[in-house]
């Protein structure tokens, strides 16, 4: 090797990474991958809540509380909470806590395999049942002496809750078999008949209830309008009213708030080309945004899932989700506008389809493409939670005032407002050169009729 070899040659040009140095790169605003469709806030109708609440009123109804029993579980112990013995509607008035107590401790705990029959179609009802854990397959007896399925009962549901008041005699309309292992927590005849022996209370008040005239309402549970029809001549015709609900529902205005801090450096010297209070802004919005979403799911005041009527809960034949399950949620209803369900949801839902030889169409929603069935739109909402179990929820609703359906509610024209219901508030500079705006969300949701929200619940997703 001579010298010459190793001589390192002079730079006759500007070298690459000297020049980029003074090149200005073509950039993207900031990208942020927590950004989903949103689908449910698109698809609600908003209603303007001035005042910051909204009444939902409604005809007089009978029916009292959501018609779903919660537990307490320690382990292998599981407990009836007792006060929530009164959604039995013949406990919905008792209000002795000790007696509700005593009536929880007397309920014993049972496993059950799947196939196992809890009660049989013609036998004495001498059980109450309370579904703490499963799933139950309720089968009567049809016209011609076959079975036919009546539902299926899972978590928080009860069975033989006429042991109450009907006589002895009383029997069982049809034959409760488990689907899956089941916890099954059971009083019998014996011990309650025990109890009102022992406690004047709990005897005075089923007689009390037994005796009580029952008041016309008609199958949803509403005071019955009196009419007449098919009626000649001059006949007397029934006089009547519409009674409404003497304490209808309220709903205020929740909110999602952060506060977004920016540096006065950075919103001086870099904010070009892009400024950085705007995009600082913007990703806060897409943000709350999301909460939104998430909180008229979630949320246990308001949101969906929690604001389901019990009448309005089914659950899959199988397991996963089948055309046959969407078809009787859709029926449960008039004037269907859209499900709701978790993408894997989705997924599940058209394997099912592939497997059964039925290919669902699409439908067009806001411009875009989306799977649907029987003409409802399929929306994708990833807010809807998926338990350990790996099973979780399909929503379907009917939506605006016009329809008594589902509506959203936020109030605009807010100080600062940025988007409709939503603003972003200066509030000043610190001694540190942070300037601070408070970014607020005002919203809720609320279901008018019972009928306008169902949902499809413990839909298992498989692989």
């Amino acid at each position: 090797m001579t010298t010459s070899d190793t001589e390192v040659k002079p730079q006759l040009s500007l070298g690459t990474a000297a020049a980029r140095q003074l090149a200005s790169t073509t950039k993207s605003v900031p990208q942020m991958q927590g950004i989903s469709p949103r689908w449910l806030l698109r698809v609600l109708p908003w209603v303007e809540t001035k005042g910051g609440a909204y009444r939902v009123n409604r005809r007089t109804s009978f029916a009292i509380g959501d018609g779903r029993l919660s537990f307490s579980v320690t382990g292998a112990d599981v407990r009836v909470i007792p006060q929530e013995l009164t959604e039995l509607p013949p406990l919905r008035e008792l209000a002795d806590p000790e007696l509700l107590q005593e009536l929880a401790n007397r309920f014993g705990v049972e496993e059950y395999e799947p196939g196992y029959a809890l009660t049989e179609f013609g036998s004495r009802i001498d059980d109450v049942l309370l579904v703490a854990h499963g799933k139950i397959s309720r089968i009567g007896v049809g016209r011609y002496g076959d079975g036919t399925d009546l539902g299926t009962s899972a978590d928080g549901d009860y069975l033989g809750e006429q042991l109450f008041l009907d006589p002895p005699e009383s029997i069982w309309e049809y034959t409760a078999r488990t689907t899956t292992r089941c916890t099954v927590l059971r009083l019998t005849r014996q011990s309650l008949d025990e109890l009102k022996d022992r406690s004047e209370t709990l005897r005075a008040y089923l007689d009390d209830v037994r005796s009580r005239p029952r008041p016309a309402q008609n199958k949803n549970g509403e005071a019955e309008i009196a009419l007449s029809s098919g009626h000649t001549g001059e006949d007397d015709l029934p006089g009547t009213f519409v009674d409404y609900d003497s304490a209808p529902r309220e709903y205020e205005l929740s909110v999602a708030q952060t506060i977004l801090r920016v540096h006065t450096r950075v919103s001086d010297l870099y904010n070009h080309p892009m400024n950085q209070t705007e995009q600082q802004l913007r990703l806060t919005i897409e943000a709350l945004r999301e909460r939104q979403e998430h909180e008229l799911i979630n949320n246990r005041d308001f949101g969906l899932l929690h604001n389901v009527d019990f009448k309005q809960c089914l659950y899959p034949r199988s397991g996963p989700p089948t055309p046959d399950d969407f078809d009787e949620l859709l029926t449960r209803r008039r004037k269907p506008r859209a499900l709701l369900a978790h993408p894997r949801a989705i997924a599940a839902f058209g394997r099912e389809c592939t497997k059964a030889g039925v290919y669902p169409e699409s439908a067009l929603v806001e411009g875009q493409r989306v799977q649907s069935w029987r003409g409802v739109p399929i929306l994708p909402c990833n807010k809807i939670p998926i338990a350990a179990d790996n099973t979780t929820s399909v929503l379907v609703m009917r939506t605006g005032l016009e329809d008594e359906g589902v509506i959203g509610l936020r109030q605009t024209g807010l100080p600062d407002e940025v988007e409709p219901g939503l603003n972003a508030r200066f509030m000043g500079i610190n001694e540190k050169a942070l300037t601070s705006y408070l970014v607020s969300t005002y919203y809720s949701a609320a279901v008018l009729v019972p009928d306008a929200l169902g949902v499809l619940e413990h839909v298992e997703l498989g692989g």
